[in-house]
């Protein structure tokens, strides 16, 4: 049988990270008003010289963090338009609100994007358009460069997905064939003031990749962008690779770079990022009479791989107390990806937790979590899992051999079979992926 308590502690310590980059608390920590001055960061802005606020909003979080906005404007926002995945939308009085597909956007997707840039251009420089991002935003605003259709930037989209293609590679891409992407849109809103909110889901939260930079400089090219598709072996539609090498031979214009009068009026912040969720999973898991150590926000790579050093980690702290001795909790953030190979089901967190409990086989007293922040891992209702060192046993004892659906990319199947997803639902933010490994002193030591 699993250890129960082992589960219940790691099922608190991420719920706790969970909640500690909740999105509508988050903005209203960040974005503050005293009488007419609104301040965010380094930013403040002088409402009594400002005719109307609008909201634009994009990404897994834009509901809470519109609802976060609207606790600290209240009636001073003129109302706007947000696209977020379904399942994450809500009512929200005067606002409109638009759920569209992730991670290979829709027409839904397209329709909220085109809204959104209706809105920004008959902005005027007395107005101010209030920019909300958070995860999944490049593939929810899909409003394509001229002569890209909507299928073909599905099709590259999954292609790259698939290829394993990291966020910054992928995001390359989709900016270059983008209306509102990559600068677009603070161009596109000129010469209104733009206030960008973000809730990072990007290692190392650049503005330029988070979202695609809708409103920062962008300084990636069209070069860039055909370096990523040769690179990945990924074939494009004939229109995709047209647009590319038009862009090289500067037949169309390249996205805004720093320096353009497009950003004068533009500032950009983060509101919560994958460290606040860490540092509080941390709090949590001293409570629980857990030591607890941070590793990394930067965890990348084959999510398989990860998995691996989730286990070699778990390993040596039983073995020799490295780097901390048990009781103890590892934590780890980023973002992995998958190179698909097999025709299973899975998502990053659950390939990393099933590569993690081959390699724990065994081991007592041991447990590790990967989980996706936004309760989505891949095209399953999962978030990830969380295996111990009797998970293969288990598997085993079912007739299901663990190797073998981690080779076909299966481990949602495995996971959901053997009792080891981890299942939250939504959660209404996203700052990337914890990792976590317990480790509790053996009995009688």
């Amino acid at each position: 049988m699993p250890n129960v308590t082992m589960r219940d502690d790691a099922a608190k310590i991420l719920w706790a990270a969970v909640a500690a980059v909740e999105p509508r608390a988050a903005v209203r920590r960040s974005l503050r008003l005293e009488t007419d001055r609104l301040s965010a960061g380094d930013t403040t802005l002088d409402l009594a010289q400002v005719e109307r606020v609008l909201i634009v909003g994009v990404g897994k979080a834009a509901v809470g963090m519109t609802l976060g906005a609207l606790d600290v404007l209240g009636d001073r926002a003129s109302g706007g338009v947000v696209t977020t995945r379904y399942g994450h939308g809500a009512a929200i009085s005067g606002v409109e609100v638009v759920e569209a597909a992730h991670p290979v956007p829709d027409e839904e997707g397209l329709r909220g994007a085109l809204a959104t840039l209706d809105l920004v251009r008959g902005a005027g420089e007395r107005d101010l358009v209030l920019c909300l991002l958070s995860g999944g935003a490049s593939a929810l605003w899909p409003a394509t460069a001229e002569g890209i259709l909507l299928e073909d930037l599905q099709a590259v989209t999954d292609v790259l997905l698939r290829s394993g293609a990291a966020i910054r590679e992928l995001n390359t891409v989709r900016k270059h064939l983008s209306a509102i992407s990559g600068g677009l849109l603070a161009r596109e809103a000129a010469p209104a003031a733009v206030l960008t909110l973000v809730l990072s889901d990007v290692v190392g939260s650049p503005h330029d990749v988070i979202a695609s930079g809708p409103t920062t400089p962008d300084p990636t090219t069209y070069a860039d962008a055909l370096a990523v598709l040769d690179q990945r072996g990924v074939g494009a539609a004939p229109s995709v690779r047209r647009r590319l090498e038009a862009g090289l031979r500067g037949q169309v214009p390249e996205t805004p770079k720093p320096g353009d009068s497009a950003f004068e009026c533009c500032s950009n912040h983060i509101v919560a990022r994958n460290r606040d969720a860490l540092d509080a999973a941390a709090r949590e898991a001293r409570a629980r009479g857990y030591e607890p150590l941070i590793l990394t926000t930067r965890l990348t790579g084959e999510a398989r791989f990860a998995g691996e050093l989730l286990a070699a980690l778990a390993l040596d702290v039983r073995a020799d107390g490295l780097p901390l001795a048990p009781p103890c909790a590892l934590l780890l953030g980023g973002e992995t990806t998958v190179n698909v190979r097999g025709d299973g089901v899975g998502g990053r967190n659950q390939e990393a937790a099933l590569a993690a409990a081959l390699a724990l086989s065994g081991t007592p007293n041991v447990l590790a979590a990967c989980l996706g922040t936004d309760g989505a891992d891949g095209p399953t209702d999962a978030a990830g899992g969380v295996v111990d060192g009797g998970t293969v046993e288990r598997g085993a004892r079912l007739g299901l051999a663990a190797a073998e659906y981690l080779r076909r990319n299966d481990s949602h199947t495995y996971l959901r079979t053997v009792g080891d997803l981890l299942v939250t639902g939504p959660t209404g933010t996203n700052v990337n992926d914890v990792s976590l490994v317990l480790v509790r002193r053996a009995p009688n030591t």
